[in-house]
């Protein structure tokens, strides 16, 4: 395991991968330059890098002689990128899978780490990254949780194990979705029929009230960002359903919130 920054002694300058240079991985490769970490990342789609982060030409180049690989990468790339990197990592290093995942998913690609020797780590996001960048919360499971908590620690960051099965942090992850996208629904769609009336920033500020201090902010980042997102959030809430059909749950919620993210999606009458 690589050693924390100033932990003991004089330590050594850690070396971090972020895969995946969209929002949240953006944020995390900058945050963690200006923390002194050496970050390296790969993003095809992204043709120069956050300010103190070199730019590998690929994933293998990327992850070589890094102690901790962060993967944000979305859910439909995770696997690939995974297999990716797997055969170039370094024997003592830990996978973080921070991508919105089934518990199956989660699951496969930690056995696909440990047939390459690799600690895997299946880390949930619990708010949005832009909000609170570094100080986002997480949760941790599976067998590369316990070795990662301190290294999150070190930089601030606010986590907690659930256990060492990894799948665990996704599932809590997908129910917290259920919630936070069927309330997103809720406000967009009553929002839209009270701007037909006239009555936007009097049904906003209402609803603001009953969320509490920072409620809206939070009423404000819905209304802007969910259409932005749709797609990306319509993927995270099929997974949500196929959770909760495991579970024998009832999901007439997560369905009506799929169709509404589905209409909302790029291309999609709104």
């Amino acid at each position: 395991m690589f050693t924390i920054l100033g932990a003991s002694g004089p330590g050594v300058r850690q070396h971090v991968a972020v895969l995946g240079l969209g929002e949240a991985g953006s944020i995390y490769a900058a945050d963690l330059a200006g923390c002194g970490v050496a970050v390296t990342a790969a993003d095809p789609a992204v043709p120069a890098p956050p300010a103190g982060v070199t730019l590998a030409a690929c994933i293998p180049e990327a992850v070589r002689g890094a102690g901790l690989v962060l993967s944000l990468v979305g859910g439909r790339a995770a696997e690939a990128v995974l297999a990716e990197a797997l055969p170039a990592m370094e024997p003592a290093a830990i996978y973080a899978d921070l991508n919105t995942a089934g518990p199956d998913d989660k699951r496969r690609f930690a056995q696909q780490a440990q047939q390459h020797g690799i600690a895997f780590a299946d880390v949930a996001i619990l708010a949005p990254v832009p909000r609170a960048r570094l100080r986002t919360p997480l949760v941790l499971s599976g067998g590369g949780a316990e070795g990662l908590l301190p290294v999150l620690a070190g930089w601030g960051i606010p986590a907690a194990s659930v256990g060492n099965e990894p799948g665990t942090a996704a599932g809590l992850k997908l129910l917290r979705s259920v919630f936070m996208k069927g309330l997103a629904a809720t406000i967009l769609e009553s929002v839209a029929a009270a701007r037909a009336v006239g009555a936007e920033e009097w049904l906003v500020d209402q609803i603001a009230s009953e969320l509490g201090p920072s409620g809206h902010s939070l009423v404000v980042r819905i209304l802007e960002g969910t259409p932005v997102h749709a797609a990306r959030r319509e993927a995270e809430m099929s997974a949500a359903r196929g959770f909760l059909e495991t579970l024998g749950a009832a999901h007439p919620i997560t369905d009506a919130t799929i169709e509404w993210l589905h209409s909302l999606a790029p291309g999609k009458p709104s």
